[in-house]
């Protein structure tokens, strides 16, 4: 999969595809099915699928301390759509200049001019341009115009319910994980690489692994059962703790500290994914940290259960 980050960064060998625009946030069972449609799309063409987002997202430049919890990162993302059979990426800078550009402009300068777009597939209540002055039916009009189909994404539902990345936030935050993963067609997950931390667990008997979160904040807070990918072979159980830790210092970031079961091995700097299978609590802010410690315990207790993992005997 090819990745272009931004505009000036597209060539005349670019020029040809079908595309898709959006944030595609957790690329959860709705835009999967829209991105099989590209693909198919692209197949009937004979050009490549491509999809068009931005970095940061919209709502993180215009209300930065407002914007919701992404679902992923943009690693991940880029990692979904390159399972997906997404053949290129156009990542565009979401800047003051770019948020200002005329609505008209967009269209000539990316879609016409840039990326020559044969088919394009949007939502029915896509907003583009300065003061949001495009949508749905100023691209039908410009690609009648200009040659190019436009088709409104259709609504993927489940049960019923629409399935959106909105929906999945409401659905983690509530600790739903099992139909938050019906919407997203996997477990959630969490990648990162793990770093060097305070080390206070170790003081304590519980050595946890500190993994980089690269987001202002995470749909996801309190304790969890977990099952930890991509440092071995399998899968390995554990628990983890996502929030500010408020009985250690209450730092104001997010951190995603993971103990795992029955494991000692030093794995600094290597990436991993954290997968998220059941909510055992709230954080909470403990007296000291003898009762932190007890509460870990019966965590620890409770994610062997969950997980089916025999209980660790006494030293």
């Amino acid at each position: 999969m090819q990745v272009i980050r931004g505009l000036h960064n597209i060539r005349a060998h670019h020029h040809g595809c079908v595309a898709t625009i959006g944030n595609f946030d957790g690329v959860h069972l709705g835009h999967q099915s829209v991105l099989r449609h590209l693909r198919e799309k692209g197949a009937e063409f004979g050009l490549p699928a491509t999809v068009i987002t931005f970095e940061p997202q919209p709502r993180e430049f215009f209300t930065p301390g407002a914007a919701p919890a992404r679902l992923t990162r943009l690693r991940e993302k880029l990692q979904a759509m390159y399972e997906a059979g997404i053949e290129r990426v156009v990542i565009l800078e979401f800047n003051r200049k770019f948020s200002v550009m005329p609505a008209r402009e967009f269209v000539i300068e990316l879609l016409i001019q840039g990326l020559g777009v044969r088919f394009l597939s949007v939502g029915d209540d896509f907003r583009f341009g300065l003061g949001r002055a495009g949508d749905f039916h100023l691209l039908q009009a410009m690609g009648s115009e200009h040659g190019f189909e436009v088709e409104n994404m259709n609504t993927f539902k489940l049960d019923a319910d629409r399935v959106s990345s909105t929906r999945i936030r409401e659905l983690l935050s509530r600790g739903d994980l099992d139909r938050a993963a019906a919407c997203l067609g996997r477990p959630y997950r969490i990648c990162g690489r793990v770093a060097h931390g305070d080390k206070r667990g170790r003081t304590i008997g519980f050595p946890t692994m500190n993994v980089d979160l690269h987001r202002h904040v995470s749909p996801l807070r309190g304790v969890f059962a977990v099952r930890v990918h991509g440092l071995a072979e399998g899968v390995l159980p554990g628990v983890a703790n996502i929030g500010t830790r408020p009985t250690v210092c209450g730092d104001p970031r997010y951190l995603l500290e993971v103990h795992l079961f029955d494991f000692n091995r030093v794995v600094y700097g290597e990436h991993l994914q954290v997968e998220f299978v059941h909510k055992l609590r709230d954080e909470k802010k403990f007296g000291s940290f003898e009762e932190l410690r007890a509460q870990i315990l019966e965590d620890a207790r409770l994610g062997r259960e969950w997980l089916n993992v025999p209980q660790s005997q006494p030293a």
